[in-house]
């Protein structure tokens, strides 16, 4: 797994890449943190269009990171769920978080 951070103006995407699992979500947690609490983005949109497996380490992930961003009076947007992810983010119950953009 992999994790690249952009900043632009006031919102900072974090692009991840392969599988987000007990073994990759603490290297992916610890970078997407240090970047948000160095910034302080008014916007963070987490890119999953290039992740082809999560597990429930994922629904904490963002969990984690859209309580990290309220912190900051900041948004969490999830964009590029394969219909796979967004299934499992839903079955999760995160949907009602409002945190969807384009996810299929």
């Amino acid at each position: 797994m992999a994790v690249r951070i952009e900043s632009s103006g006031e919102g900072m995407t974090a692009f991840l890449t392969g599988e987000i699992d007990h073994h990759t979500a603490r290297q992916i947690r610890e970078t997407v943190d240090a970047a948000v609490e160095k910034s302080k983005p008014k916007n963070l949109y987490l890119d999953f269009s290039e992740v082809g497996f999560m597990d429930s380490s994922g629904i904490g992930l963002i969990m984690g990171r859209f309580k990290l961003i309220q912190h900051y009076g900041g948004r969490l947007t999830v964009t590029g769920t394969s219909e796979r992810i967004a299934k499992i983010i839903s079955l999760a119950g995160l949907e009602r978080l409002d945190i969807f953009n384009n996810a299929q």
